[in-house]
């Protein structure tokens, strides 16, 4: 998928079609993150179990609830705008119940349920299994509310429902929160400290996933570079009659699984990112040539600032190390402009920086200050807007000329394609990502869902591949 991604934070619901009948219904929303979704599959199993089914058609819903990201201000006014809208619906129906879920709950839980009245149920990223206790208050009249954060839950023990997926590629968390308190970046407030989720039991997911068909599975964390089993951070082992497990081991348990199941993950920090991760990545054929690996600016002032704990040369010696370890491994970014005191000669050293390492895509975006963060508290949001979005173009505009230039490296290569299914914009051909998570597109043949075809690359555009099976 080596792609320019431009665009702000979108929401899509997520839903099964469950075959029992129900006189429950539940429309499900998420925004934000891969953590976000996944979130939404433990949610929508826990309410599955107290007699809820899942449906597309929110009009028809007994609760709507929407699981929310607060990374960015305009998430924030996405996910509000679509409260009002909802809100309208119960005029028509007053017992239809509306809930928050996620990052939003616990920033705005005031505003929400006292001052604006846009929903009946706030409930926080570690409060999920309270969900059935909490309808209950709502349906006796009152106003309900849960975002208390733990140090202890992951979920582990609950197997999610896979909503409106291809049936071919699916989340696995294998650890919830975030230590790094970057300067930006609201996450460790709303969802608390790291804790990581026994590896024998993200391995048993990935098997019954396998077993039902699936054929790639994408480890999620905050950082999963920060995944440790039984160690803690000082490198001391908690039990001595347990084994310990860090982020390059369970890469390894994971990929024994089966040989034609895939492995990804998100998200990973610079400044933990080890070569151990990389040398098993290089290992085994079934863990992905792709890393995703946020920079958020070029400027060691700049990233100084964000409390990133690296430097714009570590990240560079993790760029060559990641290339001299896994040749042709896909990298891509995240990247903030006009961060508090962005200097034009900071801006520039973002943009070299991305002319050195030419990343495959990244994500894009102008700095959104947000409340409770170091950055709020202790700097000034001095970068006029204008000024953000003139620099943005200009990282998007770059972005586009390495992504389209690293496409057409690809015409004349083939490429194994895990099939996803058909392409959105034509039933006429099917589409699936390569190793490198590059989107391809291709005329559909005698192949199904969840096989592996080889397809030669014929032309292409800045975000897609397109070729002919082999």
């Amino acid at each position: 998928m080596n792609k320019v991604i431009d665009e702000e934070i979108q929401g899509e619901a997520t839903v099964l079609e469950n075959p029992k009948e129900s006189d429950k219904k539940l429309y499900l929303e998420s925004y934000g993150c891969q953590m976000n979704f996944s979130d939404s599959e433990i949610v929508a199993s826990i309410l599955d179990k107290h007699g809820y089914q899942t449906t597309r058609n929110y009009e028809e819903s007994n609760l709507i609830l929407l699981n929310t990201c607060s990374i960015r201000e305009k998430a924030e006014s996405t996910v509000r705008n679509r409260l009002k809208s909802f809100n309208e619906l119960k005029r028509n129906n007053p017992s239809l119940i509306i809930g928050v879920l996620g990052c939003m709950a616990e920033r705005m839980k005031e505003s929400l349920l006292e001052e604006e009245k846009l929903v009946d149920l706030v409930v926080g990223p570690d409060a999920y299994r309270d969900l059935p206790r909490l309808l209950t208050e709502v349906e006796d009249g009152h106003k309900s509310v849960n975002v208390l954060l733990s140090r202890e839950e992951t979920y582990a023990d609950i197997s999610p429902i896979r909503l409106d997926n291809n049936g071919v590629s699916a989340f696995i968390s294998i650890m919830r929160g975030c230590d790094n308190m970057c300067s930006f970046c609201v996450v460790p407030f709303t969802r608390g400290r790291e804790r990581s989720r026994n590896p024998l039991s993200i391995v048993a997911e990935a098997k019954e996933l396998y077993k039902n068909g699936y054929r790639e599975v994408t480890l999620l964390g905050q950082n999963v570079d920060s995944y440790r089993w039984n160690i803690n951070k000082k490198g001391e082992i908690l039990d001595q009659q347990q084994p310990t497990t860090n982020f390059a081991q369970l890469l390894e348990m994971v990929a024994h699984v089966a040989d034609d199941l895939r492995i990804r993950f998100s998200t990973s920090h610079p400044k933990d990112m080890t070569d151990d991760v990389l040398h098993i990545m290089q290992k085994y054929k079934n863990i992905c040539n792709y890393i995703h690996l946020p920079i958020q600016s070029g400027s060691s002032t700049v990233l100084k600032k964000m409390n990133r704990g690296y430097t714009r040369e570590w990240y560079l010696e993790r760029i060559e190390s990641i290339r001299k370890i896994i040749p042709g491994c896909a990298i891509s970014t995240d990247i903030i402009t006009g961060f508090c005191g962005e200097t034009n000669e900071d801006h520039e050293n973002t943009l070299s920086l991305m002319d050195i390492v030419k990343f495959d895509f990244a994500y894009m975006f102008f700095y959104s200050e947000r409340p409770k963060t170091l950055a709020q508290r202790k700097y000034e949001d001095d970068i006029p807007l204008e000024v953000k979005k003139e620099r943005l173009q200009e990282v998007i505009d770059l972005q586009r000329t390495h992504s389209l230039e690293s496409n057409r490296k690809c015409i004349g290569k083939t490429f194994e394609v895990l099939v996803e299914g058909p392409s959105k914009k034509s039933e006429d051909n099917f589409c699936g990502r390569n190793s490198e998570n590059t989107m391809i597109v291709f005329p559909k043949e005698n192949v199904k869902k969840g096989q592996y075809v080889n397809v030669i690359i014929e032309d292409c555009t800045a975000a897609t591949l397109k070729g002919k099976i082999v």
